[in-house]
């Protein structure tokens, strides 16, 4: 048997960082973990590629090479998606799509041939099966959640590793918490499974032993769902693992802000090699977290919970949303006020819209407010719903706010506020890739000759040389991500 896994061009969004990219000579932010997930998972003696078209072109000859197109996606894919769709079908080669788009709105797209949903550990061998016996249904689906432990290492084989800018690994599935907008809860489900220490060790061995070297992103729901095993196992593990190794990786999470309360867990982090986590803030405004069931972020000062983590060697991005149906006239003065005084520079901030299956999404309905199913891309400036919020303000409000918070003088103000607080770990012997290199200097060339926020650029370089230049690196790369969401949201 032959199958084709192709994984679809996602548009410019904040979270592919396209404008980035060209700094560092990738194509891709990162890889297609859940095709690689299942393509580990399909019978060892079938011939398997992998076509990922964020770094190549997929040609109908390959297309016609494979029994079956294998496709996955999210909702920000839907465009390409579809029309993957239609060329696997116009030449003859029957689609079978699964992940998280194919699992919330498959009856969107009837043309499809056959449905592998929910997690595929479950799933596919029940498609494969009925493939192998002759008689497979159209749509398999589960309301269970597998064990991590049935879950294989990736087919890191497939890739071609150097045209990505990080690489994925996931230690756990699912969210202790229920926010109303999040579609965690129903897609992985709110008991966190975790893989065994031993289980995400061979991961990162396998990463290590195909060459790779740099950013890794575990790619959790939210890394720290299980704290009790993250301290007692996995942390210290993979600590003793990077030292033996020589700290071959740094690492990025999703965590949500209860972090701040447990220095331990912290301090375990920064010794691994954490240096970046992504944050759900959403929104400054109590009574609209209390609306979305946000209850983690109540009744703490999460401007000190941002600051605590900074200054204990984490680099903290927050997601934001406005169009809450709480939220007041002056919101967006709000947030852009709490971004500022925070500190963090990558705020990632996105109207609401209702994911498929989530508890918005039913709600809205019953309201009947719901127009039809999200674009996936929340910086697009589109709502599936009617707010409660004047629609027109609405909109206007949230471009000039994204606007407001990456023009170049607000943004390097707000770095200057960050490196106030960031305490950067102590330094660990790395070895400088020729890649880091090449990238340094194309930042240097961009940023501080060509931009036109050159002058807040080599201010921002010339005050960390002098007051902490162990902060230089982290300075440069502060400022790339300050390019690519000042060209995105310049095209709001």
């Amino acid at each position: 048997m032959k199958v084709l896994l192709v994984y679809p061009e996602t548009p410019p969004t904040f979270w592919n960082f396209h404008e980035a990219l060209r700094f560092v000579a990738k194509r891709s932010s990162e890889p297609p973990l859940g095709l690689l997930t299942v393509a580990a998972l399909l019978p060892a003696e079938w011939e398997v590629r992998l076509v990922d078209l964020n770094v190549s072109q997929l040609a109908d000859d390959q297309i016609r090479w494979a029994d079956y197109l294998f496709l996955g996606g999210m909702n920000v894919h839907r465009r390409s998606f579809r029309e993957i769709v239609e060329r696997g079908h116009a030449v003859g080669t029957p689609v079978v799509a699964g992940g998280p788009l194919a699992t919330t709105e498959y009856e969107a797209f009837p043309e499809v041939d056959y449905f592998v949903l929910n997690e595929a550990e479950i799933t596919l061998p029940l498609f494969l099966a009925d493939l192998e016996a002759g008689t497979p249904g159209r749509i398999y689906s589960s309301d269970g959640f597998p064990d991590l432990a049935r879950t294989p290492t990736p087919r890191w084989d497939l890739l071609d590793i150097g045209a990505y800018a990080n690489l994925s690994v996931q230690y756990s599935r699912g969210c202790p918490f229920d926010c109303e907008f999040c579609g965690i809860a129903f897609l992985n489900g709110r008991k966190v499974r975790t893989k065994s220490s031993a289980q995400f060790l061979r991961e990162i061995d396998g990463l290590y032993s195909f060459g790779w070297r740099g950013a890794v992103f575990i790619v959790d729901d939210n890394f720290i769902g299980n704290r009790g095993k993250l301290k007692r196992e996995i942390l210290p593990e993979l600590i003793r693992w990077q030292t033996d190794h020589r700290n071959p990786f740094s690492f990025t999470t999703e965590t949500s802000i209860n972090l701040a309360d447990d220095d331990e867990l912290v301090e375990l982090l920064v010794e691994a090699g954490f240096e970046h986590v992504f944050v759900g803030i959403e929104t400054v405004h109590d009574a609209s977290l209390s609306e979305c069931g946000k209850a983690q972020n109540r009744r703490r000062d999460i401007l000190s919970s941002v600051r605590k983590l900074q200054s204990s060697g984490l680099i903290v991005s927050g997601g934001f949303i406005v169009g809450f149906d709480n939220d007041p006239v002056d919101i967006f003065e709000k947030q852009e006020r709490f971004i500022a005084e925070s500190g963090i520079a990558v705020a990632m901030v996105g109207l609401l819209n209702a994911p498929t299956g989530t508890r918005l999404f039913e709600r809205l309905r019953s309201e009947k407010r719901l127009r039809s199913f999200m674009s996936g891309d929340n910086m697009d400036g589109s709502l599936n719903f009617t707010p409660r919020l004047d629609e027109s303000f609405l909109r206007t409000g949230y471009r000039q706010l994204v606007q407001a918070i990456y023009a170049p003088s607000a943004y390097f103000e707000r770095l200057r506020t960050f490196f106030r607080t960031y305490r950067p770990p102590k330094a660990k012997r790395v070895a400088v890739s020729a890649t880091q290199l090449g990238a340094f200097f194309r930042s240097i060339w961009i940023l501080g000759v060509v931009d036109r926020g050159r002058g807040y650029f080599w201010r921002l370089l010339f005050s960390r040389l002098v007051t902490y230049p162990r902060t230089i690196v982290v300075a440069v790369t502060m400022a790339v991500f300050g390019y690519h969401f000042r060209k995105i949201a310049e095209s709001i």
